[in-house]
């Protein structure tokens, strides 16, 4: 026989348990990349779709990355988001540059054009106030 029962975990290890996490690992992989791809697909087919909206809600994302280097430096990201509702109360968030969401203001009405889950741009309408 020559081998003990002691030697025979190892080989479960190495011929069970890390092809399985691998194999674990790698569908995961693929499922967010096929995720993404079918979303890209998806927003390709999409029409192109112009409706009057107006911007109930802003928020932004901030992400941390610590770099890998000695100076201990960290470096943020900003991620900016607007929340458009159409005139039948669909209500839709977007991915904005920072430029746009600072020009952005909750209440604002205007004409959104997306397609799918991709932002195409918000045209304002200009508000002629009443007070005077």
């Amino acid at each position: 026989m020559g081998m003990g029962p002691d030697s025979s975990w190892m080989f479960d290890l190495t011929g069970t348990v890390i092809p399985i996490f691998l194999a674990v690992v790698i569908g995961i992989i693929a499922v967010s990349a096929g995720r993404g791809l079918l979303q890209w697909n998806r927003n390709n087919k999409s029409p192109i779709m112009t409706i009057p909206a107006r911007i109930v809600s802003k928020r932004s994302e901030v992400r941390q990355q610590q770099l890998q280097d000695d100076s201990n430096n960290s470096r943020t990201s900003t991620t900016y988001y607007l929340t458009y509702e159409s005139d039948r109360g669909e209500r839709m968030e977007f991915k904005v540059d920072g430029n746009e969401y600072g020009m952005s203001a909750e209440g604002d009405r205007g004409v959104l054009t997306y397609q799918g889950t991709r932002y195409h741009g918000f045209r304002r309408q200009p508000h002629y106030s009443t007070a005077e």
